[in-house]
């Protein structure tokens, strides 16, 4: 945070100047003395050791050259990314401080501390009564992991601009030009490519480190990856979203917080019998969710957008919305780099969303009201230019969409299927009394592949639709059975 970063930015100026320099020797003694050496007409023992010794030199100048733009090449490099990252713990610290008056309750403040081994501490500014309130908790949690992950990115950033001027200098202080580096890329791209191959079978370690050196990487470096690597990369989560997942308010209060009464055993068998009146109504996701909230695990449950957006063609239109209204952006920046890099192949991620959330209203969809209700739902994924057999860009995007959310029944909600109803606040307190427990709900479409269009126009052709990603439908029979107890009772709604 206080790291003043002006000197390794100077220091890459200075190496820069250094390389100039030294390429103007080089060129003056190939032009020079290499020249005139070759051609003098002199014989003899002095004459061949003379021009060995002049050609010795024009290369050490050579190798000289090598090794200062190579060095000038790391720490501009290192010197971009550090800043970069240092604005990002910044801008996080103060955002985390700001907090938000304007909800209901309000956001409050949150403090980032130093801790233990170069990682930070978030906590709240104020301390209030009674348990903290599980959207205070995911914020916590979201700035803490993101901005222990910069920390861990600014480190090995540093580490690779380590190795790589070793290795620009070499063992021989007497013997310059060794490796060269036109930027980390040389030195960060094996490591990728090696985690890149481990695909879904990397660790959550892993696939931390080979999101950070997707970021690092330049869009060249990334195509080349993309390329190689496209379907592992999907696998190993590499258009996992990264925007904040925080629950949309404070849930129905502290777990297991108050003593379950009669009043509570009432409410759960009514849930029970309503989770067969969903079933026999064939609103398997709302019985699903209930299931899992009487269930009282906690445990987080993966969401089939694929059936989501087949079911609700609004929320299809949604997610369609949030391309189109990026298109054009993306577009542009795939052509100005892909002009940069020579008209040579190039990647880079994207990651949108709308202003508001998706609300999946009863009258709409009873069912995936019952089961998310509203959502916060984004878009993920990466786009590239490849030149097509005339050097011309095809201009592509390979995206998903996400949908998080958490299942609460705070003030406010009821529920009423067929002749079944529990009144507003009864089930949400079954949280409060451990007799049921909310969770986390998120999922990830199918990947979709789209050609954004051409120099010239974007496409506006029709968006791929929840059975056309490029790995195949999910199937919602399997997925909405997933993490999901049996009920108690027999009958049609009974899941065994």
């Amino acid at each position: 945070m206080a790291l003043d970063l002006a000197g390794l930015g100077t220091a890459a100026a200075d190496w820069r100047t250094v390389a100039g320099e030294l390429a103007k020797l080089e060129s003056d003694a190939r032009g020079g003395l290499v020249k005139k050496s070759d051609e003098a007409r002199w014989v003899g023992v002095n004459a061949g050791v003379t021009r060995e010794f002049i050609g010795k030199a024009a290369k050490e100048f050579s190798d000289l050259q090598k090794e200062a733009d190579s060095i000038a090449n790391v720490l501009a490099d290192a010197h971009a990314e550090l800043t970069q990252y240092q604005k990002q713990a910044q801008y996080l610290t103060e955002d985390a401080a700001k907090g938000d008056p304007s909800r209901n309750p309000p956001d409050l403040g949150l403090a980032v501390l130093n801790g233990a081994d170069g990682t930070v501490i978030v906590t709240v500014t104020v301390c209030e009564p009674g348990e903290t309130d599980q959207r205070t908790l995911d914020r916590i949690r979201w700035y803490r992991d993101t901005l222990n992950g910069i920390i861990r990115h600014a480190a090995e950033v540093d580490a690779a601009a380590a190795r790589a001027l070793r290795n620009s200098h070499g063992s021989d202080a007497q013997n310059a030009g060794h490796a060269r580096y036109t930027s980390l890329d040389e030195e960060q791209f094996p490591r990728a490519l090696e985690l890149a191959a481990l695909g879904k079978g990397a660790n959550p370690q892993q696939r931390a480190e080979l999101h950070r050196l997707w970021e690092s990487l330049s869009p060249a470096a990334r195509a080349q990856l993309w390329l190689a690597r496209k379907d592992e990369l999907m696998a190993a989560g590499i258009l996992s979203p990264t925007m904040p997942q925080v629950a949309p308010d404070a849930g129905a209060g502290a777990y297991n917080s108050e003593s379950d009464g009669f009043d509570d055993w009432r409410t759960k068998k009514k849930m029970e019998l309503l989770i067969q009146a969903a079933d026999f109504k064939g609103m398997t996701d709302a019985a699903r969710h209930m299931s899992h909230y009487l269930g009282n695990s906690g445990s987080p449950m993966n969401l089939p957008v694929d059936t989501m957006m087949a079911d609700v063609p609004e929320f299809k239109t949604y997610v369609d919305n949030i391309v189109r209204k990026n298109q054009d952006a993306w577009l542009t920046q795939a052509l100005e780099e892909f002009r940069k890099n020579g008209g040579q192949p190039i990647a880079f991620p994207v990651e949108a969303k709308a202003l508001n959330g998706f609300y999946f209203s009863k009258d709409v969809d009873a069912n995936w009201f019952y089961a998310v209700g509203g959502t916060n739902s984004n878009v993920t994924g990466v786009v590239t230019a490849v030149p097509d057999e005339n050097g011309n860009p095809r201009i592509s995007i390979d995206y998903q969409a996400n949908v998080w959310d958490r299942y609460n029944w705070d003030k406010g909600k009821g529920v009423e299927i067929g002749p079944l109803s529990i009144p507003d606040g009864d089930m949400a307190e079954l949280h409060r009394a451990g007799v049921a427990q909310e969770f986390d709900m998120s999922g990830s479409s199918g990947v979709r592949h789209y050609e954004l269009g051409t120099a010239e126009a974007g496409n506006q052709a029709p968006l791929p639709g929840p059975g056309e990603s490029r790995d195949g439908r999910t199937n919602p029979g399997r997925e909405q059975q997933q993490d999901r107890p049996p009920t108690t009772g027999g009958g049609r709604g009974t899941v065994r």
